[in-house]
């Protein structure tokens, strides 16, 4: 019983009390469990093109350290020592995979090896740029911490159901267990999750835009589930419909410009309103409007920054006039930006986000503009590496937010997101070290991210005013539809849906926000449930995913 008072009282701290990252304990781990991401990152992106969510293993590793009956690992208890180390081996996972070894071989991909430390520094700068800009952003009206930030209400709530036991553990272990069984039978179980506890609007959007692009590509309406084929229709658009044609080849495109455009504009509006530190409800966020302002502004001068000195040491103004030469530095900070945030909103919302498919609007549209081929694969690289660790830190932050009692105390929380933010860097710095040591090693073996080929063979492909003509008229449905939903994004995810859905994952959320829709209806207190359940479901999911990816890279070597 002292124990389980202990547990449930370190809930409850004052900022003295809060832990440092620098203790030398947690220091020592957080490295230790860095380069172990930075590992598993490496090989599932060049093995498998994906990156799993490495801050559910961090946070297991150090809840089990901490049950070992010695007094030096006795401190892990602390909830707040694993939120900090699952941060760390986070931010390490994403940034390595994500933001540096894919962005890195697009150059060298091209033949061009000697551009690809330039390439490492300007893009490692540029995720700190990321993290840098999100921290200041997080929890304003635009990013609010209250946001459902899916895969940070999973980590914090594996986290917690292990002190508080009861009856959130038992839900949130029967999630896991969903989780991980409708994995096995192919089933999105992390969508299915987060539609129990994210914005309702905007994961409907996905869903939609999920069947929508899957009906197109298929010609149908079918799925595989449990390894069975279900077919309910077929021949859809007819015998000659041809999926792979121009038109439908950019319609998620088109569709995330025209909402990205609008979504941009009402990002403008709020920034830009008068009374945005002033109103009451300003008093309800840690971080101020102003502040976001600042950032936003800094945070483009300094990708503009950045990318000047990738264009120099590139030697663009040997390739591009000097108008050319300015036109890409400032194009290329606008896209970083404007990826980012693109990225942060579809995150927020529903876990998922289109990072890649964001980074490869503005290659097309660079390509549009006339840039030659090196400073497009500049380009691509550089806006690949914003956004990923944007949302990721977002999830982050999202569990440190509960773990910290949920805004109770502004002071503890402005404080213990400091530590977090110190930790994302440790891991980026770490991530940097393990590239410069390990990259060749994996492009000498023609290892590289599958995506950074796709841009490679894009930009040898080249754009015509067809692309653009296409990319245009799709823009319009994007831009009526975010226009009509307002702020809940549903434009932004319906077109991530375009993007990188499928029949299944569309279904999956319709039926999960349906029984959502029918449980809170007859009683309103079922949220609280469907809330453990869905993060329970996610983290088993993401749990599931970890362990058979990195035993699968284990068997191949």
């Amino acid at each position: 019983m002292k124990e389980k008072m202990q547990d449930y009282e370190q809930l409850s701290i004052s900022v003295k009390e809060h832990p440092k990252l620098w203790e030398p304990t947690i220091l020592i781990f957080s490295i230790v469990m860095c380069i172990l991401g930075c590992i598993i990152g490496m090989e599932l992106i060049v093995n498998t093109g994906t990156t799993p969510n490495t801050s559910l293993v961090g946070a297991l590793f150090a809840i089990l350290l901490s049950r070992i009956p010695i007094e030096l690992f006795k401190q892990f208890r602390s909830v707040h020592r694993q939120n900090l180390i699952q941060t760390a081996i986070s931010g390490a996972t994403f940034s390595i995979a994500n933001c540096m070894l894919l962005t890195i071989g697009v150059p060298v991909i091209m033949g061009r090896e000697d551009l690809m430390v330039p390439m490492l520094v300007g893009v490692t700068l540029a995720t700190v740029i990321d993290a840098a800009i999100l921290y200041k952003c997080f929890d304003t009206p635009m990013f609010p911490a209250e946001g459902a930030w899916p895969p940070g209400v999973a980590s914090a709530e594996s986290i917690l159901a292990v002190i508080r036991k009861g009856k959130r553990a038992v839900l949130l272990l029967v999630g896991m267990a969903m989780g991980a069984v409708g994995k096995v039978g192919g089933l999105p179980m992390d969508l299915l999750g987060v539609s129990w506890f994210g914005n309702f609007a905007a994961m409907a959007g996905l869903g939609v835009g999920s069947i929508v692009i899957g009906m197109i590509k298929t010609n149908g309406f079918g799925f595989t589930l449990f390894g069975q084929k279900i077919a309910l229709a077929t021949g859809i658009f007819g015998a000659e419909f041809d999926p792979s044609s121009l038109p439908f080849t950019y319609l998620g495109h088109g569709l995330m410009i025209g909402a990205g455009m609008v979504a941009l504009i009402q990002c403008g509006q709020m920034l830009l309103a008068k009374n945005a530190d002033n109103s009451s409800a300003a008093s309800q966020f840690t971080s101020s409007m102003k502040g976001m302002k600042g950032a936003m502004g800094k945070g483009f001068l300094a990708y503009a920054a950045v990318a000047m000195g990738l264009a120099v040491v590139c030697g663009f103004l040997a390739e591009m006039s000097p108008v050319m030469f300015v036109a890409w530095i400032l194009f290329a900070a606008m896209s970083a930006l404007v990826s980012e945030l693109l990225v942060g909103v579809a995150a927020m919302h529903s876990g998922w986000f289109p990072g890649f498919a964001t980074s490869f609007i503005f290659l097309i549209v660079g390509m549009l503009i006339g840039f030659p081929s090196l400073p497009l694969a500049i380009l691509a690289g550089y806006t690949a590496a914003t956004g990923p660790c944007f949302a990721d830190m977002g999830y982050d932050l999202k569990c440190g937010y509960i773990l910290r009692g949920s805004g109770k105390d502004p002071e503890l929380e402005r404080f213990g997101r400091k530590q977090q933010f110190y930790a994302e860097l440790m891991g980026f710095g770490i991530a940097f070290v393990m590239v410069l040591l390990f990259a060749n090693t994996y492009f000498g073996q023609g290892l590289f991210a599958p995506v950074s080929k796709t841009y490679v063979s894009t930009i040898e492909a080249g754009a015509s005013m067809e692309i653009a003509k296409w990319l245009l008229i799709w823009a319009i449905p994007g831009a009526i539809i975010q226009a009509v939903f307002g702020t809940r994004q549903v434009g932004i995810l319906f077109a991530t849906g375009v993007l990188v859905g499928n029949i299944l994952n569309g279904v999956t959320i319709l039926v999960a926000l349906l029984i959502r829709y029918i449980l809170v209806k007859r009683d309103p207190e079922n949220i609280q449930t469907l809330t453990i359940l869905g993060a329970g479901a996610l983290a088993g999911s993401a749990l599931y995913s970890f362990f058979t990816a990195t035993l699968g890279v284990v068997k191949k070597k």
